[in-house]
């Protein structure tokens, strides 16, 4: 046993203990006693980086007439984990997912152990009414005191899709079956910042990518809770002041910002929010739901998903069954086989209750105001911008390159540096953190902090780790 770092003040001390997997090199099961325990795995590497020609070497990938035997699948199961990159370690921020949340691996394994569809509630009596549930408690912490509708589904970019279509259905209901030539020239406002989900299903429904932004009648408009990269919020409340001035559809991109919903602390973020037509929320994001865990809310109660969606499939959606048909929920949405995912919140949700979801939110928000501030501190170190959320942006500036003057001869400069150091961390596998560019600003890291095992110690570390990788460029 050893003593494991608490909250974001360091004060909370617990006990990690670590058992060992047989076989599996580099992996212990660890169970940290804090105020959110929970089972998760810990790896010494967050990747052990190979080439691609290496890793087909290693992997043996060709599939053969003849199977193999059991230990020799153990072993490519094995080599799958070892190779992998471990987004459960504390050091990877990477994305805008991480961890490991022990409820909810249990929910996903049980999934696909059942093996069902979510099309009838004939076929997935249980998870039907658990969607059902989990649905009802996300409207309600929106706020549509009148209730809604919704439906779980493989992403945020989906549940974006979903808006758009339905909020052209609302606007034009003939285009479901004259299509194109029903309408006119329709667009959709959103801000630059954000997701390129909204251009991709542009380009998905027939509309066209250029049509959004610009032009032409509006049907709809987009804002965004918790941008990709900044981590920005639109101004809600202001927003759907206009909407409901033109009557125009208001959809919220809350895939990654809508958690703040959660926390007293920080819902403000979203103020105005339940003035809006459709919600995209991604629980897989900052509350540590399994992937994937989406799910799309909608105002209206009136079955418009149902309609915009439905193509009555008469050998799944008879109206004459034994029991209430309305629990069939399969013909609101595009797919047709589709898993329960609404289980792995509602079990995560029914073992932690809403105040410790809360106290991730904050936990995590509390992390980032950390490290900013050790930011702002270090030599070397520049914020792009003030964080609004868990995105933290920043410049790591090499000893050669503090004493130029800002300038083109700087910016091009350190446009290299970032990759170097993304390579270098890559390959000793010590931490992953990813980085862009955004308009004429050069390479910059872009680090974002969700999990409830990353302690003040790991946030130090980033940063003495990027100087280390860094220093000599």
């Amino acid at each position: 046993m050893s003593a494991a770092s608490g909250d974001p003040q360091g004060s909370q001390q617990g006990l990690t203990i670590r058992v060992s997997i047989p076989g599996l090199r580099g992996v212990r099961l660890t169970r940290r006693i804090l105020s959110s325990s929970s089972w998760f795995l810990v790896f010494q590497q967050v990747c052990e980086w190979r080439s691609p020609e290496q890793l087909k070497e290693l992997l043996d990938l060709e599939l053969k007439d003849e199977g193999e035997s059991e230990s020799k699948i153990l072993q490519r199961c094995r080599e799958a984990i070892r190779y992998s990159v471990k987004t459960s370690h504390p050091r990877f921020f990477n994305q805008l997912f991480a961890g490991l949340e022990p409820y909810s691996t249990v929910a996903s394994f049980i999934i696909e152990s059942i093996k069902t569809s979510l099309y009838t509630y004939e076929v997935a009596p249980v998870f039907t009414l658990m969607e059902n549930a989990v649905l009802r408690k996300m409207i309600e912490t929106i706020g549509w005191e009148e209730g809604g509708d919704g439906i779980f589904n493989p992403g945020g970019s989906m549940s974006n899709m979903y808006a758009m279509n339905l909020a052209r259905y609302r606007y034009c209901p003939d285009w479901k079956e004259v299509g194109l030539y029903s309408a006119p020239r329709l667009v959709v406002f959103t801000s630059q910042e954000s997701h390129y989900s909204i251009s991709k299903a542009a380009a998905l429904m027939g509309l066209g990518t250029k049509n959004v932004y610009m032009g032409a009648v509006p049907f709809m408009v987009n804002a965004t809770a918790g941008t990709t990269v900044f981590g920005a919020f639109d101004p809600i409340e202001e927003i759907a002041s206009v909407c409901e001035k033109h009557n125009l559809w208001l959809h919220v991109d809350a895939c990654w910002g809508g958690a703040a919903l959660m926390s007293k602390k920080h819902k403000h973020l979203l103020k105005g929010i339940h003035r809006v037509h459709s919600v995209s929320w991604n629980p897989h994001k900052m509350l540590m739901a399994s992937l994937q865990c989406s799910a799309f809310l909608v105002r209206d109660k009136t079955s418009l998903l149902q309609r915009c969606h439905s193509a009555r499939a008469s050998y799944l959606f008879q109206q004459d069954k034994f029991y209430d048909v309305s629990y069939d929920t399969g013909d609101k949405s595009v797919q047709c086989s589709r898993k329960p995912d609404a289980f792995k919140l509602w079990l995560m949700w029914k073992a932690l209750g809403s105040r410790e979801l809360e106290q991730r939110v904050d936990r995590a928000l509390a992390m980032a105001r950390y490290l900013t501030q050790e930011i702002k501190k270090r030599d070397g170190f520049q914020l792009l911008m003030e964080p609004e959320f868990a995105n933290m942006c920043f410049w790591y500036i090499p000893p050669s390159l503090r004493k130029l003057p800002e300038g083109p001869e700087l910016w091009t400069k350190l446009h290299a540096v970032a990759p170097v150091i993304k390579e270098r961390m890559m390959k000793t596998g010590s931490m992953m953190i990813g980085y862009q560019t955004h308009g004429d600003k050069p390479n910059f890291f872009r680090m974002v902090v969700i999990s409830p095992q990353v302690s003040r110690q790991d946030l130090d570390f980033v940063l003495e780790e990027i100087h280390h990788l860094g220093q000599d460029l």
